[in-house]
């Protein structure tokens, strides 16, 4: 047999091969290359190795804090006999005067922060500075007159202590109250052993405002000061074991960073984007999603994880009494709770967030604006942006990210004749009007209202409110981010509440989907045809 006629059946085999098979090796090639994860160039994560300064002296060594102390301001007294300058520094500090020059988009420049903003917790500090004044880094703020030009008003300790003993009194007993100490602290074994702030520092305010541990926040808890990266990966034991001023860094007393319920602008925040840079994963297609999705979205998959966190608060409720005196009761679950002071609560644990879009912007629901709508929540502080504004942005600072935040709701205190939210007075003896003392709410509402000098109808009802609180601790480990499929679903998954753009998984265009499938069909089919013409064509030539 001739060679030529040996390889003929190979002939027919080879055309197959490279005019069929072939382009749809291309094809399934081509689709997953584009759909994988890829491009490891695009890893760019800095190196980081925090450097933490130690305390170089021994303070108990000081001939000034060898004497027995017997209140805070001469502990501060001595401290800046040393630290000169100091004082002066910290008074122009949020922390000391809890208000600062704010712009609110659309308003301008306001004088803003705690001392004047409203929450739907315990509503605001005005008329209730004794039981405030707990996370007030000072002594004897008590009300409106404190003098905030006196810097021995400030509390060092407060955030200096390194014996982990100090704190702050409640009001109730004589000399209690208004940010001094507990009377049984030793002030002199306190000064003797400070150094730079610790977690449990910072988070003697930050992480029990609101009334207890984890009540306001969400993602700031106790378990903080010593947890496992399965709580957070930064500041766990066995991780990076950080330090709140880690990332919060500060210089002369200024600390970086801010919260959104008292804060309007981003002037002085910081993100994840300082270490990890703005493209930290070895997948370009996870980098692309960075410039629309906020690091936290992913990473933080749930909040209040050890503790319960307080996510709707009645005040409608409060005021009842058994057997003419205040109770507590609590669900089995102790996620429930009703209390005559504060009213129905609800708490939840290892909670999903909800999600924004957040262009580092807010607006704030100020005691003097106006309720407009009573027919829906009204929302104290509204955090801006949205998917149009990633596109047309201010400016590059301002471009929109989808964010999880928790979103405290419940229902507070309002004249509905003069259409303002009311500031009520919370805290004092019988008889004061205070709250907790008479429960009575006329009482209470007027002398709030009058300590601020503002107007009251002497009549009251209860509105629902909302407030946003972004998240941006108890970052996960990363085999517990979202995957894919946690949003891209058909039922929406996280992102269903999240409306006004495309989202592939979710949304559909059935035009659009219609033609995609009817193009790539025909794609295969011409190509089959193509393929296979060549081939009868070949074989008739032959």
């Amino acid at each position: 047999m001739p060679f030529i006629e040996i390889l003929k059946p190979m002939k027919k085999f080879v055309e197959i091969v490279f005019i069929i098979i072939v382009p749809w090796i291309i094809i399934l090639w081509v689709v997953f290359t584009f759909t994988r994860d890829r491009d490891r160039d695009y890893f760019s994560s800095k190196n980081i190795e925090v450097r933490r300064d130690s305390v170089p002296v021994d303070h108990s060594k000081f001939a000034d804090l060898q004497k027995e102390f017997t209140s805070g301001p001469e502990v501060t007294e001595a401290c800046l006999n040393c630290h000169n300058g100091r004082g002066m520094e910290f008074m122009k500090t949020e922390h000391w005067q809890w208000k600062k020059i704010d712009s609110i988009p659309g308003r301008g420049n306001i004088n803003l922060g705690k001392i004047n903003l409203l929450n739907d917790f315990c509503v605001g500090v005005n008329s209730n500075e004794k039981l405030c004044s707990l996370c007030h880094a000072g002594y004897g703020y008590g009300d409106k007159n404190f003098d905030f030009h006196n810097q021995n008003n400030i509390d060092c300790l407060i955030c200096h202590d390194n014996t982990h003993k100090y704190k702050k009194s409640k009001p109730g007993k004589p000399n209690t109250g208004s940010g001094f100490p507990v009377p049984d602290v030793d002030l002199t074994d306190v000064a003797q052993h400070i150094g730079l702030p610790q977690r449990n520092n910072c988070g003697a305010c930050h992480f029990t405002g609101g009334g207890g541990n984890n009540v306001k926040h969400g993602d700031l808890e106790k378990a903080l000061n010593n947890c496992t990266r399965d709580v957070d990966v930064h500041m766990a034991a066995d991780g990076k074991n950080f330090l709140c001023t880690d990332c919060h860094k500060t210089h002369n007393h200024q600390i970086s960073g801010q919260l959104y319920t008292v804060s309007s602008s981003n002037k002085n925040s910081f993100g994840c984007e300082e270490c990890h840079t703005d493209r930290p994963h070895i997948s370009k297609l996870l980098n692309e999603h960075n410039e629309m999705v906020a690091c936290q979205t992913c990473h933080i998959p749930v909040y209040a994880k050890v503790e319960p966190t307080k996510i709707y608060w009645d005040w409608s409720t409060a005021g009842k009494l058994k057997d003419g005196k205040p109770y507590t009761e609590w669900s089995e679950d102790k996620l429930h709770e009703y209390d005559t002071k504060h009213g129905t609560a609800i708490f939840g644990k290892d909670l999903q967030p909800e999600y924004i879009w957040f262009n580092g912007t807010a607006d704030h629901f100020l005691i003097t604006d106006k309720v407009k709508d009573t027919t829906k929540p009204l929302v104290l502080n509204q955090l801006f942006g949205s998917y149009q504004d990633y596109f047309n942005p201010v400016d590059s600072a301002h471009r929109s990210k989808i964010f999880p935040v928790k979103v405290m709701r419940g229902k507070q205190i309002y004249d509905p004749v003069n259409r303002t939210i009311i500031q009520p007075k919370l805290v004092g003896p019988k008889g004061s009007g205070a709250y907790w003392a008479d429960y009575d709410w006329n009482a209470s509402a007027k002398a709030g209202m009058d300590y601020l000098n503002l107007p009251y109808s002497g009549k009251y009802d209860f509105i629902s409110t909302e407030s946003f609180w972004p998240l941006n601790h108890e970052v996960s480990k990363s085999d517990k981010a979202l995957k894919c499929v946690d949003c891209h679903r058909s039922d929406g998954g996280r992102l269903k509440n999240l409306t006004g753009f495309y989202l592939p998984g979710r949304d559909h265009n059935s035009l659009l989907d219609y033609f995609g499938v009817g193009f790539i069909i025909l794609v295969l089919v011409g190509v089959s045809i193509h393929g296979t013409i060549r081939i009868i064509s070949n074989k008739k030539n032959h």
